[in-house]
């Protein structure tokens, strides 16, 4: 059996011992089930945590609108 080809979110550059391939998230997809998002060891504290893109969305929403009615 193969492994699939694992590539890191921050780097793009893939991941070729397993011993440092890391999860750091998960997409969702559109029609089946989600995806696992991997980084190498050293760069998994560098990936944006979905809370934290939530907020910063949350603050984009926020000062858009207070631009808008001013």
């Amino acid at each position: 059996m193969t492994t699939a080809a694992r590539r890191c979110r921050a780097c793009d550059e893939s991941i070729t011992d397993p011993d440092d391939a890391v999860v750091v998230g998960y997409e969702a997809g559109n029609s089946g089930p989600a995806w696992e998002v991997w980084a190498h060891r050293e760069h998994a504290a560098r990936q944006p945590t979905k809370q934290g893109r939530e907020l910063l969305q949350i603050m984009a929403w926020f000062l858009l609108k207070q631009a808008l009615d001013s």
